[in-house]
């Protein structure tokens, strides 16, 4: 009898064992501002959901915006609408020989950022805030994107309501990418290449970024 009991005991000890999952540590904010590199190239075989996408947003209810006025809107593109919009979009301007995003190889969602009132200082400091808050939220959930500036606003335009401005689309997926900062000075080249299939992203170093 007793020997049952504790048989059942740990029998029901081991079963709990199992469904315990180990929460992710939190990544700290320096990883996630090094992990967010402007990705171009995505593993077609990853889906990002509706649901992805709304988190990702989310974090728009939480940031701060200029005089707290919150005119941007989000329109989501997930499966088919996402494929068929990625011809409307251009990326790597500083790499012209290479196709950018790669053939069976584009984003599998897209944000497009729009306003509810007319482009103006205000708005873009709100933009700006919001997207990355935004990409910093989808390097938190293991995705990788991009901020797109260079797409058709007339087809971005057809896909929302008449009274919004499309501003900017945040492409996402699951990249393939591997990338390289590169600390520099000032004076330095700026732009971005890749050699080996690594992707460099030149920075300026600290020392001349602050004044003295």
């Amino acid at each position: 009898m007793a020997d049952n009991y504790l048989g059942k005991k740990m029998e029901d000890l081991q079963s709990r064992k199992k469904v315990i999952r180990r929460r992710p540590a939190n990544k700290s904010l320096d990883t996630l501002l090094l992990t967010n590199r402007s990705c171009r190239s995505w593993d077609p075989s990853f889906k990002v959901t509706e649901e992805d996408l709304r988190k990702i947003v989310a974090v728009n209810t939480m940031i701060p915006c200029a005089k707290n006025q919150q005119v941007l809107r989000f329109r989501l593109l997930t499966g088919d609408e996402a494929a068929a919009f990625t011809a409307f979009i251009k990326l790597g301007a500083l790499l012209p020989q290479i196709q950018l995003p790669p053939k069976d190889g584009g984003p599998s969602a897209f944000i497009i950022v729009c306003s509810t009132v007319a482009e103006n200082k205000w708005v873009y400091m709100d933009l700006g805030i919001s997207a990355q808050s935004m990409l910093l939220k989808a390097t938190e959930m293991g995705l990788n994107g991009i901020c797109i500036g260079a797409f058709s606003k007339q087809e971005a335009s057809k896909l929302v309501p008449q009274n919004l401005e499309p501003l900017l689309v945040i492409a996402l997926g699951k990249g393939t990418e591997k990338y390289q900062i590169l600390h520099i000075a000032e004076e330095e080249s700026h732009n971005y290449f890749r050699e080996n299939g690594i992707h460099y992203i030149p920075k300026v170093r600290l020392e001349d970024l602050v004044i003295d």
